[in-house]
């Protein structure tokens, strides 16, 4: 959930993205079942991992 707030917090999901992607994964209760999350949710979750990634290396070169 750490992971989550943090996207959040840095505006790489909307507060709605947030809400349901920790639903779906408070719901789940194995990873085939978190992995069944819909396509919408996924592209976010992903989309907001890579920018994570992103901003770690742009602060890590200064």
């Amino acid at each position: 959930m750490q992971t989550l707030d943090e996207m959040l917090s840095l505006n790489l999901l909307t507060p709605d993205q947030h809400s349901e992607i920790h639903a779906w994964t408070m719901r789940a209760k194995s990873p085939e079942k978190i992995m069944e999350m819909p396509p919408h949710l996924w592209r976010a979750l992903e989309l907001a991992s890579v920018l994570m990634d992103f901003d770690a290396g742009l602060t890590q070169a200064h």
